[in-house]
């Protein structure tokens, strides 16, 4: 019996991990941001001792899990010198019909109907950009992650950390670029 059991498990992995519609071929490009590259001034908060333009990047994606029933987008800097990071964006329930945001998006355009927007640790609703202390280097993790769900059920006031955890608990597969930023003063 257990070498059945056995089997049967090697079997259903080898299909599980043979299926042709896996996450890996979900992708994220984007017009306005690249690999390892330097944000511009257009991606850069206002505030805080930077001069951005505070804009969020256009973000296209495709590939998607066919399960997958609304999208959602996270940027995030891991270096921020908080313990915790820095949360950017955090902008759940983007319909599963929607394959792109256009640059300066803000929660509530048209095609992002139904989506929400949380505070990101600016304390604004909607996108913040970039803004490390003098002389270091950060990474910007602009995610995608296609979701199981049609929508995330969260509290008007939801911290981002909450989001996050739905977030990921409910992602069928993500896609990330890692861009960078750095100031001299």
């Amino acid at each position: 019996m257990k070498i059945k059991y056995s089997i049967m498990t090697l079997i259903s992995a080898l299909i599980f991990y043979s299926n042709p519609a896996s996450a890996s071929e979900f992708k994220l490009i984007s017009n306005d941001i690249s690999e390892g590259h330097q944000l511009s001034l257009d991606h850069v908060f206002k505030g805080f001792g930077c001069e951005g333009k505070n804009v969020s990047p256009h973000l296209s994606w495709s590939g998607a899990p066919a399960e997958t029933k609304s999208y959602a987008i996270t940027v995030y800097d891991p270096d921020a010198p908080t313990g915790s990071g820095w949360w950017h964006w955090n902008l759940v329930n983007i319909p599963a019909t929607t394959l792109s945001v256009a640059r300066a998006v803000k929660s509530g355009d048209q095609s992002l109907d139904g989506s929400i927007s949380f505070k990101n640790d600016y304390g604004s609703v909607g996108f913040g950009g970039a803004c490390p202390p003098p002389g270091e280097v950060h990474r910007y993790q602009f995610t995608v992650h296609a979701l199981g769900v049609e929508k995330i059920e969260l509290p008007e006031n939801a911290s981002n950390a909450l989001a996050g955890f739905m977030i990921n608990a409910n992602s069928l597969a993500k896609s990330k670029i890692t861009a960078v930023y750095t100031r001299d003063k």
